[in-house]
């Protein structure tokens, strides 16, 4: 071989070994940069307990890394920012409750807030007085604004137009626990309390109210009555049982709470003798019969109370002069005067 081709050969070598050098070297770059992207993005990322995180129409991917962020310090998000960005994520934000789990990487968050994969949250709702107490409470558990809320509770015709066939709006919630989506719509979260409401009236609790011989809607009326005159769960039949013996006599109910549902915003401490000339439909004091409709939302106890009354023959009713928030009970006019007599007494002593 000659001088001059034995050099073209040792070029040739160098040159070849530079270029498996190079692809050796772009070879580990590229194998690093891609366990870092795996790192970042498939590993394990969440090291705290589990946690929620609850996304609004104004939130977008900066925010939602923020909340994360704030449960769980040591997250490195830089994957999820990635992946947000490649999902164009901020032009299409899914709202909801989202529950953020131990051990999730980037792309299992990432996963769950683009497929909108939200967890429902549990809804406590309790016997309240008004529809602006249960519009606040539900819009404290819910992405649903209590103005709104209350506003629709307040429409009857909106109501009916969603399928609720009542007068009250105090018939259509059964207060319970229930799941729902965080960010549900006031027209689902109303035609969901209707399908509870119609199921909490199955056959059994039906043929129950026609045996009394009332009506779903006079259940719950009566129901209200009951649940605002004793706080005692063991006091409810009884007291239940005592109004269905004076409707059945034709008596007239004489019942402190529909006289102070009647007097609207006013709720005096003690019902006076001039708030019983008040003149309403309410005011059990002055017309017979049931009120027209129930005067506060009521709880399951009560009108099942109201469906499994207890029978006896009381017709009276006074608080005990123990203060025990217990009544005593009568059956006769001048004992239940003996009763009354005896907790006056130890009000003006106390």
């Amino acid at each position: 071989m000659s001088i001059f081709a034995k050099k073209i050969s040792e070029k040739m070598k160098s040159k070849k070994t530079f270029i498996i050098w190079t692809i050796n070297i772009l070879s580990i770059l590229a194998i690093s940069i891609t366990f870092r992207c795996f790192k970042v993005i498939i590993s394990p990322q969440i090291q705290s307990n589990d946690f929620s995180i609850y996304i609004t129409p104004e939130n977008h991917s900066d925010d939602i890394i923020e909340m994360i962020q704030s449960n769980d310090s040591e997250a490195n998000l830089k994957g999820l920012k990635w992946i947000l960005k490649l999902k164009k994520y901020d032009e299409n934000v899914h709202t909801g409750h989202y529950i953020i789990k131990k051990g999730y990487s980037a792309k299992n968050i990432a996963d769950i807030l683009a497929r909108s994969m939200q967890t429902p949250v549990k809804v406590v709702i309790n016997s309240t007085r008004t529809v602006n107490q249960i519009a606040s409470t539900v819009s404290s558990q819910l992405m649903l604004d209590s103005a709104i809320i209350a506003e629709k509770l307040n429409d009857i015709e909106y109501l009916k137009s969603k399928g609720f066939n009542g007068n009250s709006v105090f018939c259509l919630i059964v207060p319970n626990t229930y799941e729902f989506y965080w960010d549900v719509s006031i027209d689902a979260f109303i035609k969901r309390m209707i399908k509870e409401r119609d199921a909490f009236w199955n056959e059994s609790r039906v043929e129950k109210a026609k045996a009394i011989g009332l009506t779903p809607e006079e259940v719950i009326t009566l129901a209200s009555i009951v649940e605002e005159e004793t706080a005692k769960n063991e006091e409810l039949p009884i007291v239940a049982g005592l109004y269905i013996n004076r409707l059945k006599k034709g008596m007239l109910l004489q019942a402190d709470p529909t006289v102070i549902y009647a007097l609207g915003s006013e709720r005096p401490k003690r019902v006076l003798k001039k708030h019983l000339e008040t003149d309403s439909p309410y005011n059990t004091y002055k017309y017979a019969g049931l009120p027209p409709t129930p005067i506060r939302f009521v709880n399951i106890k009560s009108i099942d109370a109201v469906l499994n009354y207890t029978k006896h023959k009381y017709l009276y009713m006074c608080a005990k002069e123990d203060f025990s928030g217990y009544h005593n009970f009568a059956t006769t006019l001048s004992q239940h005067n003996a009763n009354a007599a005896r907790y006056q007494r130890a009000l003006s002593k106390r």
